[in-house]
């Protein structure tokens, strides 16, 4: 993992006129404090069209800019880009079946549990949908302290309803995600999807752990007076991740504007070339639309492993139906429009340096409609 360099498309150039209101619209957000800084970028027609940052790591006046290639911590954006990717290449490669039971992999999933528990019809496909019945959050780090420790909770976790009838974001579901592909793999997450899917994809600024050597290039997360007591830079902001050493299925990763538009283009090249093309992309486009789908319950807009628009959605108003993204508690997010071939990055630290402010879930969907509104429509 390095610091990455800029992909052509002016990375370094003023950005166009037409996008003077969204970066407005970030301006504004750093001034009312919402985050200290941000890097973002745009890809359309299979064109970088906008790379940009704006603030600084911190609101101290000496603090560190943030620049077009800075790394950030980029939390949730995690279940995408390595657990979710990981899953797609599995499946597209026959490797795993979605239908398969968790405790199938994860036999401990079920111990102590009667035989008519809906736990033993939890199949990976409803925790890449968030249906599987684990609740959406629990601070299993203030009383366990191991990897084998927080493994054992979550494996006892209950399972709240029969799987498939109701969603609920769960960070408990993804961790234990990331457990089973490891034992489908025979190998650590980590190692896996840096590979399988970064080195292919030449995301050399994104990767999980970044050496101690890269730290003070970060933008910290968290002045943390509550559990870690001391500031949080350079290493994974979420505490569960953070007790797995680093890397977890459903954060952990660090990841760049640059980075994450490149595998946008993957995602999007995918899309578009045929399985038999000389250059056969990574991600093919059957296993796309399968994973782009939404799942039930009717009225969850989660697919498998990522998230779609809704109303009130983060990404806007002008992203079409067939579209896919994520966020990052940390204050990222990434959209990508099936139809309209467009991508759009936003990485901030907007937990800097507590938790407080929720001032992004208003920057979010004003940046985006005035990064679509700066585009051309899409054709057809």
């Amino acid at each position: 993992m390095k610091q990455a360099a800029p992909p052509t498309g002016g990375a370094d150039a003023a950005p166009e006129p037409r996008f003077a209101q969204a970066c407005s619209v970030l301006e504004d957000a750093i001034a009312a404090r919402a985050f200290p800084g941000c890097a973002f970028g745009v890809l359309a027609a299979d064109a970088v069209v906008l790379q940009d940052a704006l603030g600084q790591f911190t609101y101290e006046e000496e603090s560190r800019s943030v620049t077009v290639d800075t790394v950030f911590d980029v939390a949730s954006l995690t279940k995408v880009v390595a657990t979710t990717a990981a899953a797609m290449l599995l499946d597209q490669r026959g490797r795993i079946d979605l239908e398969t039971p968790l405790a199938d992999l994860l036999p401990g999933f079920i111990v102590g549990r009667s035989s008519v528990e809906p736990a033993r019809r939890v199949c990976l496909h409803h925790l890449l949908a968030h249906t599987s019945g684990l609740p959406g959050y629990v601070p299993l780090y203030q009383t366990v302290d191991s990897p084998a420790a927080l493994f054992r909770a979550l494996l006892q976790l209950p399972v709240r309803g029969e799987p498939g009838t109701h969603a609920e974001y769960s960070d408990p579901g993804f961790i234990l995600l990331g457990k089973a592909l490891e034992v489908a793999t025979r190998e650590y997450l980590a190692p896996w999807v840096q590979r399988e899917i970064l080195q292919p994809l030449g995301l050399t600024a994104t990767g999980f752990c970044p050496p101690a050597s890269l730290r003070p290039l970060i933008p910290p997360t968290e002045d943390d007076t509550a559990f870690r007591r001391r500031r949080i830079q350079g290493e994974v902001q979420d505490e569960h991740a953070w007790l797995l050493h680093g890397a977890a299925g459903h954060a952990g990763l660090f990841s760049s504007v640059p980075d994450l538009l490149r595998f946008a283009r993957a995602i999007l090249h995918g899309m578009r070339a045929s399985t038999g093309a000389e250059d056969t992309p990574l991600f093919h486009a059957p296993t796309i639309e399968r994973f782009a789908q939404r799942q039930p319950p009717e009225g969850n807009s989660r697919a498998l492993g990522w998230d779609t628009p809704s109303a009130d959605s983060s990404a806007g108003v002008y992203f079409s139906p067939r579209s896919i993204g994520h966020l990052g508690y940390s204050g990222c997010s990434l959209w990508i429009d099936l139809d309209a071939e467009v991508a759009v990055v936003l990485l901030t630290n907007r937990t800097w340096p507590d938790r407080k402010s929720q001032l992004i879930r208003q920057v979010r969907p004003a940046f985006h409609n005035a990064v679509r509104k700066a585009l051309p429509p899409a054709s057809g």
